[in-house]
């Protein structure tokens, strides 16, 4: 028999490791990831005490696969939709605090005399705080409910999609070695075209995919189809030049916006555990003892770096983003460690080739510090806050405990309204037209003139170019002309005709530049006639009633696609409604709570618990399975499960918290008495059982027991008939607890 290969008895080694150790650091209220760094650390190569992993390549591998894992199920707790409705308070507080903790970061690295690349690199690994690290932190110290806390999850929803701007960058940066601007600026020009078609096909395409085989759909395909999907787009980020990290979040990010998202999330979860852990696993193994030794001093400093930066970046982040000085604070304390960005940048830069070998464990070491330290500056940030303001003067402390303008959303005008969807329509119709273009001039015309001659091939590619653009055209000039706010405005007064007017035409000469560029591009003829041949074809297209119909249609497609996940989360109460950001800049806000399985809140009404007077909490909904209850009233009954949309203060919201986990039905040892077994007895004559029919017979009732069926002559059951009379002489067969057998011979009166 041929021994394992290095890959299998190294798995062994990382798993079981990473298991004790992990039971640990569970048992210590730690986050697992330092358990998982640790373990690493215990089997990697640099400490001779343990076993070392051998195969070191394969291990790398299959941490490759971990960050891919980790980046898709980071892409699916993502939404556009969401980001946008967010609003601009997240944006204001994320781009902050990133950009000033690149710049403190790159400063600390040129202090030190690290070379440009290390000094950059650092200030992106430093710049992103731990989503994971976060959550966890939040959880063990039951503040998820609280109203600060909603501001930095809805910040870091956005730093994640700023790490993944960061990490194009600094890649494009690191293969240039130069910060050319226009060279940066095409390269973000080419990501955002990038972005937009990839996401709008994958809109296109994959929900409608799903739908049209959801019956066919299993977990266990669900599993594949998603995860085929994830590595298709993975394979075509790498062929487009990014990385593999950016394919697998731009595909999660896409399956986030349909029906199955919290499925596939679930059924992703153990895998990407699994690999995850090895992720992890390996950043520990890169853990040098002696690098750490050597650089102890730029560690402290960069821990310094990141618990001073983060409080006061972020304090300051989250007050332009028109939060109250209390909760900004609270905000920026909690952000104040780096974890898992930070080590797929640290990746990045050594895949390249840019960074030097002990940057990673000297991050790393800074990494789980601050992930200790971060309990600690949560709890910390009211004493701050407290000590803070007695030192300010009355008149700024007023005008820092309310909320700037930038926090609540105010009313747009019709015109801005109009303007704005004019300008997102002609962008997104436009990048489409402008990815067909590229593709039919780079792929198909070659092919076509390759079969068909020069000018044969280019009148072919011209013609199929410019019918795939015809749709999206002729969006491009009438979509929004006959919308609500376009006739209000028509309607509103004679002056307004003109300028609307004039958004038509703009449009329409946008729309014939396509066209324009794909004749100049194939035939021969002068611009004036081409610019002439394009103005009309566009005026073909909208008075074209089959491509208004085939128009219509896509788009319907398209916003049913995109909105049908956030249609969902509402429904299942993943989401909370339009009112609660609004609520943000009050004293109080909304939160989802479930109850327990067992809660004994359940099977009562809203009126006989009262929660406005005996919990201070109001409940706005009731999300049951798929269905809404909206502004419950007193009768509303309460079922285990049912999840709460309720409305209070942090304190309030947090005891009512406490409250329904406390109050359950405790749970009872399963002994032996309470087993189910088979039992039989035979009627006597004198038995209470004697000519009553099965209904009537209360064995369920009086005896705790359940007919299962009478004996026959040839000793088989056969199950009983609810008029059958019993009669003396039948065999019963009944089911019930041990317990309770002693029960049954009260059936006999003899016995």
């Amino acid at each position: 028999m041929h021994g394992l290969p290095p890959i299998i008895n190294d798995l062994a080694l990382i798993l079981v490791l990473a298991g004790v150790v992990t039971l640990l650091f569970k048992r210590l209220k730690q986050p697992l990831i330092l358990g998982y760094i640790v373990a690493g650390a215990i089997c990697g190569p640099h400490l001779d005490i343990f076993p070392s992993v051998v195969d070191v390549a394969s291990v790398s591998v299959w941490a490759d696969i971990g960050v891919i894992f980790l980046m898709f199920t980071l892409g699916l707790e993502f939404s556009f939709r969401k980001l946008i409705k967010m609003g601009p308070a997240p944006m204001v507080a994320a781009c902050t605090i990133i950009f000033c903790m690149i710049g403190l970061g790159s400063i600390a690295g040129r202090c030190f005399g690290w070379d440009h690349m290390n000094s950059l690199f650092l200030g992106g690994m430093l710049a992103m705080s731990s989503t994971t690290v976060i959550f966890k932190a939040l959880d063990d110290m039951g503040l998820r409910q609280q109203k600060f806390a909603s501001s930095v999850l809805g910040a870091l929803v956005v730093e994640d999609i700023l790490g993944i701007l960061l990490m194009v960058i600094l890649s494009t940066m690191a293969v240039s070695n130069n910060l050319q601007g226009d060279e940066l600026i095409h390269s973000l020009l080419r990501l955002g075209l990038v972005l937009v078609v990839w996401f709008i096909v994958g809109i296109f395409l994959i929900p409608t995919l799903l739908r049209k085989v959801r019956p066919l759909m299993s977990n266990e395909t669900l599993l594949i189809v998603s995860l085929g999907l994830c590595f298709l787009m993975v394979a075509l980020a790498v062929s487009s030049g990014y990385s593999a990290a950016f394919g697998a979040f731009i595909m999660g990010s896409i399956l986030a916006e349909t029906i199955e998202a919290e499925k596939i999330n679930a059924v992703v979860s153990s895998v990407k555990d699994l690999f995850g852990a090895i992720f992890f696993v390996s950043v520990g193994m890169l853990v040098d003892p002696a690098i750490i030794a050597q650089y102890w001093l730029p560690i402290l400093v960069l821990v310094l770096v990141i618990v001073v930066g983060q409080a006061v970046f972020g304090t300051m982040g989250f007050l332009l983003s028109g939060q109250p000085l209390r909760v900004a604070m609270q905000c920026g304390f909690s952000m104040s460690q780096i974890g898992e960005f930070a080590f797929i940048i640290a990746s990045l830069g050594m895949s390249l080739g840019v960074t030097d070998s002990f940057l990673y464990p000297v991050v790393v070491a800074v990494s789980v510090i601050t992930t200790f330290s971060t309990p600690y500056m949560i709890r910390l940030a009211p004493v701050a806050y407290t000590r803070l303001e007695r030192h300010l003067p009355t008149r700024l402390q007023q005008v820092l405990r309310n909320s700037s303008p930038v926090a609540a959303a105010g009313n747009e005008s019709i015109w801005r309204r109009l303007v704005i969807a004019l300008v997102k329509q002609t962008l997104v119709y436009g990048v489409l037209c402008i990815a067909i273009l590229a593709l039919s001039l780079t792929s198909l015309l070659p092919l076509a003139r390759n079969l068909l001659g020069h000018w044969w091939g280019n009148a072919i590619c011209g013609v199929i170019t410019f019918m795939a653009m015809s749709l999206f055209l002729r969006a491009i000039v009438m979509r929004h002309n006959h919308s609500d706010d376009f006739r209000a405005l028509w309607q509103q007064s004679i002056y307004n005709r003109l300028p609307l007017v004039f958004t038509i035409l703009v449009r329409y000469v946008i729309a014939s530049a396509f066209v324009f560029y794909l004749i100049n591009y194939l035939s021969p003829f002068s611009s004036i006639i081409n610019w002439s041949v394009a103005f009309m074809l566009v005026g073909a297209i909208m008075m074209s009633r089959r491509i208004k119909v085939s128009s219509k249609t896509l788009e319907d497609l398209f916003l049913r696609n995109l909105k049908s996940g956030e249609i969902h989360a509402q429904r299942s109460g993943r989401t909370a409604p339009g009112y609660a950001r609004q609520l943000l800049s009050r004293d109080v806000h909304l939160a989802l709570v479930q109850l327990p399985m067992n809660s004994l809140l359940a099977g009562h009404t809203l009126g006989e618990l009262d929660l406005s007077r005996h919990a201070g909490v109001m409940v706005a909904s009731i999300v049951r399975g798929g269905r809404r209850i909206h502004i419950p009233g007193g009768d509303a009954v309460l079922f285990p499960g049912d999840r709460l949309q309720i409305i209070g203060t942090d304190e309030d919201i947090k005891g009512f918290s406490e409250r329904i986990q406390a109050e359950v039905t405790p749970e009872v040892a399963f002994a032996d008495e309470h087993d189910l077994v088979l039992r039989s007895i035979v009627v006597s004559p004198d038995s209470q059982l004697c000519g009553k029919a099965v209904r009537h017979s209360r064995l369920r009732e009086d005896y705790d027991s359940m007919l299962v069926g009478f004996e026959d002559e040839s000793g088989q059951i056969g199950l009983p008939d609810a008029d059958r009379v019993i009669e003396s002489g039948d065999t019963l067969w009944l089911v019930c607890e041990r317990m309770v057998m002693g029960k049954l011979k009260g059936l006999n009166r003899n016995e």
